[in-house]
């Protein structure tokens, strides 16, 4: 089978950008040397330079501004990161995380779609994992190879056999997508492992609404601040004893994990516990806590530690990170783990090539979302192909993260291209290769001007057993370095906001929906505190830090305070779990 075809932009569509009428003028003035970007579909702007309809109020706001206004803005941007103790860990040095000023936005009618897709992605993929760890169906009618499955790393037999009580293994999933040159929303990968970035999407709505409230008071922008009980409730729905008032706690490696801080921020909002394996102990296939008033049972664990990590007596023997005995607790159905064990054989790089495929056997539906076309070098015609076009491919390792480990064969040499050339012949089964897919572009700002950069999206999905709801919005990642496709913050990358328009007959919250947006005091008031406006139902605030001074000050001291006994030698352990 021959995947030649996926071409990055029409021919004619190239010729009417160049032939763009429109001249960007002032703070856009980047998007006049467009570039390497003039194939990409741009997020602001269509072919002919004129303004897409909902970035509109956007552009308004923005036009007339000077770069000595960017920059204000976008230095009150950083300080609020900065104050909150909002940062990511880039080569073992904490820095905050950057986030542009311009934002993302998608209508209405487009989320819809989109949403649509994201549920329909997961509940085929939740009917795999339970299909894969039970009665393995779609082995034996042959729809996809067995050794597919059983050659992936993330393929635990020591999870077949447990069950869910509610039937759910992914609580979270994090559905990566790319808008192509055609402007189609492609899927790229999928994460069912606790993906990390949620914290930074309501992080970064939080700052900006403080920053551009005059924004978000004229846009029907929908609210993100009632992720975390979305999520409380589909831990609490997935507990098996104590149904009542189950117990929940956040497993974390510990404060030298870069995503420390969401782990932390996820569980202060959900109103549980922030544990580290040393925290817990298992007796008679139960899970306990230890507390100052003694030991308490835990119904359900939210985990961010890697399977491999998290019980020492099934997996390695040497972590200092997890529970001994927590999966016979699992199989017990005393606790429940979430995500479940196993889950990463549902993400497998190699596996997403097959979703099509399994959403079809499970649903009987086409995929609303298509793959980006994907060649699998495991497949010998396919690996001749890769072979022979590798110049002008993107090789990406099975197992790689975060932007690690790939190669854009346009832009290697021959050295390198002779380098992974090697390496796919050794190990076909551990790459795989895409056309070099221009992802869409949006204004970001740029040494004083906007200028386009590419961007992907990460919507996160939360599965409580009866419904999936998807967060409006999502993680927009956007790669800062001038002509760059990686969008990860290890390799430079950046964020957006997200920004979600609800229809007008829509009662879905809205930021600010209730607020007044107060711009000038009256003289007779200047003396006193102006009430922070909160924002319908009081769900998310966009004037207020739901990080006080005080939780500041306290996350500081936390993330301060000295390891006990036995942490020093789980840093490194720490620091590897990248979820």
């Amino acid at each position: 089978m021959s995947l030649r075809t996926l071409p990055s932009q029409p021919g004619r569509q190239s010729q009417a950008n160049s032939r763009a009428a429109r001249q960007h003028e002032q703070i856009f003035d980047g998007y006049n040397k467009r570039g390497k970007y003039l194939q990409a579909f741009d997020e602001m702007f269509d072919a002919q330079g004129t303004v897409r309809g909902p970035y509109k109020g956007i552009y308004a706001e923005l036009a007339p501004a000077d770069a000595e206004d960017l920059e204000a803005r976008s230095e009150a941007l950083g300080r609020a990161f900065v104050d909150q103790g909002i940062t990511f860990s880039l080569s073992g040095q904490e820095r905050p995380f950057p986030l542009d000023l311009v934002p993302r936005v998608i209508s209405a009618a487009e989320w819809s779609r989109l949403e649509k897709g994201i549920k329909q992605r997961v509940k085929a993929l939740e009917m795999y994992l339970d299909d894969i760890y039970g009665d393995q169906e779609i082995l034996r009618d042959g729809v996809i190879p067995r050794r597919l499955v059983t050659s992936c790393e993330h393929f635990h037999r020591e999870a077949a056999g447990i069950v869910p009580p509610n039937g759910v293994r992914i609580h979270v999933a994090g559905i990566d997508l790319v808008r192509d040159g055609q402007g189609t929303f492609r899927v790229l990968e999928d994460n069912l492992r606790s993906p990390s970035g949620v914290s930074y999407v309501m992080e970064n709505r939080r700052t900006m609404a403080r920053v551009f409230p005059d924004l978000f008071a004229t846009h029907r922008v929908r609210a993100v601040g009632d992720y975390s009980s979305h999520l409380l409730r589909a831990l609490r729905k997935a507990a098996a004893t104590n149904e009542a008032d189950p117990t929940v706690v956040v497993l974390t490696p510990g404060v030298y994990n870069s995503a420390y801080f969401e782990h932390s921020l996820l569980a202060r909002q959900m109103g549980v516990e922030l544990v580290e394996g040393r925290d817990l102990f298992c007796r008679d296939n139960t899970v306990y806590m230890r507390t100052t008033e003694g030991e308490r049972q835990v119904d359900v664990i939210y985990r961010r530690i890697d399977d491999e990590y998290l019980d020492p007596m099934h997996f390695r023997p040497d972590s200092v990170l997890g529970v001994a005995g927590v999966l016979n607790a699992a199989r017990a159905g005393n606790v429940v783990i979430s995500s479940a064990v196993g889950n990463g054989i549902g993400d497998d790089k190699l596996v997403y090539t097959y979703v099509p495929t399994i959403t079809e056997y499970y649903l009987g539906e086409k995929p609303l979302l298509a793959n980006v076309d994907t060649f699998r070098c495991w497949l010998d015609d396919e690996r001749e192909e890769v072979l022979d076009r590798i110049d002008e491919l993107v090789i990406k390792p099975v197992e790689g993260s975060g932007g690690y480990g790939i190669v854009f064969g346009p832009e290697a040499n021959e050295k390198e291209l002779a380098t992974i050339r090697r390496k796919v012949q050794n190990d076909p089964r551990g790459w795989i290769a895409q056309p070099v897919v221009q992802l869409s572009t949006v204004p970001t700002k740029i040494d004083g001007v906007l200028a386009p950069r590419h961007v992907d999206l990460r919507p996160f999905a939360v599965n409580d057993g009866d419904d999936v709801w998807v967060l409006p919005g999502g993680l927009t990642r956007v790669a800062l370095p001038e002509g760059s496709l990686v969008v990860n913050s290890s390799q430079g990358g950046g964020s957006k906001d997200t920004w979600v328009l609800a229809s007008r007959a829509s009662v879905a919250d809205r930021e600010l929906a209730a607020a007044e947006v107060v711009r000038k005091l009256p003289e007779d008031e200047t003396t006193k505190t102006a009430e922070k406006p909160a924002a319908k139902n009081g769900k998310a605030r966009a004037a207020t830090d739901s990080g006080g001074p005080g939780q500041q000050r306290q996350q500081q001291q936390s993330q301060s305070t000295l390891p006990a006994p036995g942490v020093k030698q789980s840093q490194q352990q720490q620091q590897a779990v990248m979820r």
